[in-house]
C-alpha cells in the first residue's frame, strides 16, 4: 500500500521562511502585525509546502473563530456587491475568513442561516440591512458575536451600524425633481422597509398625492416591462419615474425608448445605487450614489476594533449619499 506523505507542519513553514512558529501563527490570525516582506516569505513557504493551517485548534484556545458571516437577501442583481467585495478584502487583510449567507428576498431563510453562523461561533455578523424581527434581535443580543447592520441607520441598533438615512434620500429626491420642474412623479417601490422609508421621506417634502407601483423583492431590470405597461395604462402619465434601482431604471429606459419616448424630454427616469450601468447607459442615468465600498471598509474596521477590545465612540456611522445628475433626469 502506498504510504501517504506526512503533512507539512507549522515548524516546516517557519524553517523555510526563516521565522518563528509564532510569526507564522500571526500570519494566519493577525496578519496586520506581520511586515510585508515577512508575510511574502511565509506566503511562498506555505504555497511551496502545500501547508494547511489548523485554525480550529487556535480558535479553541483563543475562543475566537476568525469567521465573519455576511448575510444578504440574494446575489442576483444585488446592490450590495461593492460592500461584500470591500468587506471581504478588508477582513482577509486582518486574518478573518468571510462566510456568505443568503437569507432570501423576505428573509425567509434568515433563522436557519443565522443559527448556522452562531453555531460556528462566528466573531461577527454583518447584515446588508436592518434587523426588525424581535426574536432575531433577542438571539443576536444574547450572542457573543459583534453585530453590524449596514445600508441603513437604525433607531435601535443591536450593536454597530454603518449606513445612511433612506428617509433623507427620499427627501433629497423630492427636492431635486421639484427644482427640475417635474410635477407628476411615479415611485416604484419594492416590498421592504428601505423603500417605504424613501417613499415616506419623499412624501414629507412633496406633500401631495403621489402615484406608486409596488414590485416584488428588490427592484431590478426584469421588472421594467410590467412597470412600463402599468405606466402606459395611466390616463395622465407621470413626467418622471423614480426607480428603486439603477437596474430597473435601465430597463425602463430601454422600454420607453422602444415605445418612442424621448428621455428625458417625454419622460425622466431616476435610479438608485450608482452602479456602473448608470454612467455607461445612453442616456446616462441620474441616480443616488451610495459608497458601498466604504460601508464594507468601515464595517470591517468596527468589527476588528471590537475584537481587539477597543471602545468605539462611532458605533453608528452615517456615510451619507449624493445625487448624481446625468442625462435621464
Amino acid at each position: 500500500m502506498k504510504r501517504t506523505p506526512d503533512r507539512p507542519r507549522i515548524e516546516d513553514v517557519a524553517a523555510r521562511a526563516g521565522v518563528s512558529t509564532a510569526t507564522v501563527s500571526r500570519f494566519f490570525t493577525r496578519r496586520e502585525l506581520v511586515s510585508r516582506d515577512t508575510a511574502e516569505r511565509i506566503g511562498r513557504a506555505v504555497e511551496d509546502l502545500g501547508y494547511v493551517p489548523n485554525l480550529l485548534a487556535g480558535s479553541l484556545a483563543s475562543r475566537r473563530s476568525r469567521l465573519v458571516a455576511i448575510l444578504l437577501p440574494s446575489l442576483s442583481q444585488s446592490p450590495f456587491i461593492d460592500t461584500i467585495q470591500s468587506i471581504a478584502e478588508a477582513l482577509g487583510e486582518r486574518g478573518y475568513t468571510p462566510m456568505l449567507g443568503i437569507t432570501g428576498a423576505r428573509d425567509e431563510h434568515l433563522p436557519t442561516v443565522l443559527d448556522a453562523a452562531l453555531g460556528r461561533q462566528v466573531d461577527g455578523i454583518v447584515f446588508t440591512g436592518l434587523v426588525a424581527d424581535e426574536s432575531i434581535r433577542k438571539k443576536l443580543l444574547n450572542s457573543n458575536a459583534t453585530v453590524i447592520e449596514t445600508w441603513g441607520l437604525p433607531e435601535r441598533a443591536i450593536d454597530c451600524a454603518v449606513g445612511f438615512s433612506h428617509f433623507e434620500v427620499g427627501r433629497a429626491t423630492a427636492n431635486y425633481i421639484r427644482q427640475r420642474g417635474y410635477s407628476r412623479p411615479l415611485i416604484i417601490n419594492a416590498k421592504g422597509t428601505r423603500s417605504i422609508e424613501r417613499r415616506d421621506g419623499f412624501l414629507a417634502v412633496w406633500g401631495q398625492e403621489l402615484r406608486e407601483i409596488e414590485v416584488e423583492s428588490h427592484s431590478n431590470f426584469t421588472q421594467a416591462r410590467s412597470v412600463f405597461r402599468a405606466f402606459k395604462a395611466m390616463d395622465l402619465k407621470p413626467d418622471v419615474i423614480i426607480a428603486g434601482s439603477d437596474g430597473l431604471a435601465q430597463g425602463l429606459i430601454v422600454e420607453a425608448t422602444h415605445a418612442g419616448f424621448s428621455i428625458p424630454d417625454d419622460l425622466a427616469i431616476m435610479g438608485f445605487g450608482n452602479r456602473s450601468v448608470a454612467a455607461d447607459m445612453r442616456p446616462s442615468i441620474t441616480t443616488i450614489a451610495i459608497d458601498g465600498a466604504r460601508i464594507g471598509q468601515e464595517a470591517a474596521r468596527l468589527l476588528h476594533q471590537r475584537s481587539e477590545g477597543q471602545l468605539q465612540d462611532d458605533r453608528i456611522l452615517d456615510i451619507g449619499f449624493r445625487i448624481i445628475e446625468r442625462e435621464s433626469a
